[in-house]
C-alpha cells in the first residue's frame, strides 16, 4: 500500500511540474503573440501603397516647389490615407491599434493644414509634421511593402533646423531645400542622410 501511495504521489508530482513548466510557456507566448501585429491582408497594402505614391508625389512637388501641384497632391494623399484599410488592424493588441488611428488622425491633421497655407515654407513645416507622424505609423502597422528610406536635412529650415521625410528611394533629393530654394538654388538638392530603412 505505501509503494502505489508512494507511485500516485510521485505521479502528482511529476505531472504537477509538467503542467507548470508547459502552462507558464503558454501564458509567456500568449503575452509575446498579444504585441505583434498580424499580416496584413492585400486590401489593406493596396491601400497602403496608394498612400505612400501619394505621399511620393507631394514630396515630388515639394522638391520643385510647386505650391499648385502641392495642394493638388495633398488633397489626394488625405483622400488615400483615409481610405487606409486601419480597420482591419482592430483585432490586434487593442494598443496597437489604437495608437495606428491616433497616428493616423495626427497625419490627416498636419496635411489638412497644408491646404490653409499660402508659403512655402510653411508647407514645408506642416508636411516635416506629416511626416513626423506617418514615421512611427509605419512602425506601428509594420509596413509590409518595398522598403522605405527615412531620410534627414541637418538644415532643412536653417543652419540646426533639421527635418526629416520618407522617400522611396536611398537617393537624397531633399523636399525642403528644392531645385528653386531662394538662396541655394539647386545646389543642396542632394543635402542629406538616410536614418533609417523602413521595411
Amino acid at each position: 500500500m505505501k509503494k502505489l501511495l508512494a507511485i500516485v504521489f510521485l505521479v502528482a508530482v511529476i505531472y504537477g511540474i509538467w503542467w507548470l513548466f508547459f502552462n507558464d510557456k503558454a501564458v509567456v507566448k500568449t503575452k509575446e503573440e498579444s504585441l505583434k501585429v498580424g499580416n496584413h491582408s492585400s486590401a489593406f497594402n493596396e491601400s497602403m501603397a496608394a498612400a505612400m505614391n501619394s505621399y511620393f508625389d507631394m514630396k515630388s512637388a515639394f522638391v520643385n516647389a510647386d505650391t499648385f501641384k502641392i495642394k493638388e497632391q495633398n488633397k489626394r494623399f488625405l483622400v488615400l490615407i483615409d481610405s487606409i484599410k486601419i480597420a482591419e488592424m482592430s483585432h490586434d493588441t487593442s494598443a496597437i491599434y489604437q495608437s495606428a488611428t491616433m497616428q493616423m488622425s495626427d497625419i490627416k491633421a498636419n496635411a489638412a493644414a497644408i491646404l490653409g497655407e499660402t508659403d512655402i515654407t510653411e508647407m514645408r513645416q506642416d508636411f516635416r509634421m506629416v511626416s513626423e507622424n506617418l514615421y512611427p505609423f509605419l512602425k506601428t502597422i509594420k509596413y509590409e511593402g518595398p522598403s522605405l528610406y527615412w531620410q534627414n536635412c541637418p538644415m532643412a529650415f536653417g543652419e540646426d533646423k533639421e527635418a526629416n521625410w520618407i522617400s522611396n528611394t536611398k537617393e537624397i533629393i531633399n523636399p525642403y531645400l528644392g531645385v528653386n530654394h531662394p538662396v541655394y538654388k539647386s545646389a543642396m538638392l542632394h543635402c542629406g542622410e538616410i536614418k533609417d530603412t523602413i521595411k
